[in-house]
């Protein structure tokens, strides 16, 4: 079995140890060749050694884990990152595919990561991932998403999406250029996503739709004009909120 050859990042010599301690016993595929206490010296280590994997803390004195990236000219190895909380880093996690760890650090959830890791690296998988995680916690909003489909992983644009349809446990995605994508991500998932962006708005139990892309309102017949001739139907009930949404959005 080729090891994975990996560095960890954390400030705190209580948590190294015991991240050390659970890999050793957890993932034998794991080959640790230094730990480091900070960014800065995370960079200087990784620049030597050349690592597959980093587990990096998000939260340290000086720089955050995830600046690393001002630091070093290419991403070129898997990040795992671990934290002990930030709720919008959590959501940041997620919409760009990247794999995270709470504190503390529960075995089984380890060994999937590493697991993950291990595929990630036979399949030389890009590491776009990265690049849209970095750029939403560092502006603090979302412009991208990272979706998987039967065809594989896709990186959206948020103006790119002109509504999302659910259906049952999977999502359909409406885009600009008049493509559909199909995802196993349902419509709640993208609510929560959605939650801090004003131009994203649920008008039905079915429809998440980009307030950017309305052409026209039908208040009687209940019915939203989008781009691409797409027309949709929107909740009684949710009449004064989308009048109030548009408005804030003009």
């Amino acid at each position: 079995m080729k090891k994975i050859r990996t560095i960890l990042v954390d400030d705190e010599e209580s948590a190294r140890s015991v991240l050390r301690s659970l890999l050793l016993s957890n993932c034998p595929e794991i080959e640790i060749i230094c730990t480091c206490v900070d960014v800065e010296t995370a960079a200087e280590a990784i620049k030597k050694h050349q690592p597959d994997l980093v587990f990096l803390d998000v939260q340290m004195p000086g720089y955050n884990g995830y600046e690393l990236v001002n630091f070093i000219p290419e991403i070129n190895f898997q990040i795992i990152f671990v934290t002990a909380f930030d709720n919008y880093a959590l959501k940041a996690f997620e919409i760009s595919a990247t794999d995270y760890l709470l504190k503390p650090v529960k075995r089984e959830r380890l060994k999937d990561a590493v697991k993950k890791v291990g595929v990630k690296l036979q399949a030389k998988q890009s590491f776009e991932d990265y690049t849209i995680l970095t750029k939403s916690l560092q502006e603090r909003k979302i412009t991208q998403l990272a979706i998987s489909t039967t065809e594989g992983k896709f990186f959206l644009k948020l103006n790119e999406i002109v509504a999302i349809r659910g259906e049952g446990a999977y999502g359909l995605i409406h885009l600009q250029n008049g493509e559909t994508m199909t995802t196993s991500k349902h419509l709640k998932n993208f609510e929560e996503i959605f939650s801090n962006e004003t131009q994203f708005f649920r008008c039905h139990k079915s429809w998440i739709i980009n307030l950017d892309f309305i052409t026209k309102i039908k208040s009687t017949e209940l019915l939203i004009e989008l781009n691409n001739c797409l027309e949709i139907k929107f909740s009684k009930s949710k009449r004064a909120e989308l009048t109030e949404m548009i408005s804030k959005n003009q």
